[in-house]
C-alpha cells in the first residue's frame, strides 16, 4: 500500500511555496507536486488557484496539511485540505502531475 498523500488548496503562488516550506518543516513528509489551476479564458477574473501536494506516513502527513493550511489561511485563504491515508496506484499517480511550467515552452521540465 502506497503512503499517504495530503492536498492542501490556495489562492497564489507565493502562498503555495510558503505553505510546501511549512509542511515540510511540520514533518516527514515529501512534497511531490505543486499544482495550478487557473481558466484558460484570459478575459476571466479568477486568482490562480494552487494546490501543495506532500507524501509521507498517515500521521506525518496529517501534521503538515494542517501547518500548510494554517499558513495559507493567514495568507491569502484556505480552499480545501484533504488527506488520503492509503491511496490506489491510480489517485498516486495523478496527485504527482503538476501543470506548473508547462504554459512555458523551455520552461523547468516536469517530473515524470
Amino acid at each position: 500500500m502506497n503512503e499517504a498523500i495530503g492536498i492542501i488548496e490556495m489562492f497564489g503562488f507565493v502562498t503555495a511555496i510558503s505553505a510546501a516550506d511549512a509542511a515540510a518543516k511540520a514533518a516527514d513528509v515529501k512534497v511531490i507536486a505543486i499544482d495550478s489551476n487557473k481558466p484558460a479564458d484570459p478575459t476571466v477574473d479568477v486568482p490562480l488557484i494552487m494546490a501543495v501536494k506532500v507524501q509521507g506516513s498517515v500521521s506525518a502527513v496529517k501534521a503538515a496539511v494542517e501547518a500548510a493550511a494554517e499558513v495559507a489561511e493567514n495568507m491569502s485563504g484556505l480552499i480545501n485540505k484533504h488527506v488520503i491515508s492509503g491511496p490506489t496506484d491510480d489517485a498516486l499517480k495523478m496527485a504527482q502531475r503538476v501543470s506548473v511550467g508547462r504554459d512555458k515552452v523551455g520552461h523547468i521540465p516536469m517530473n515524470g
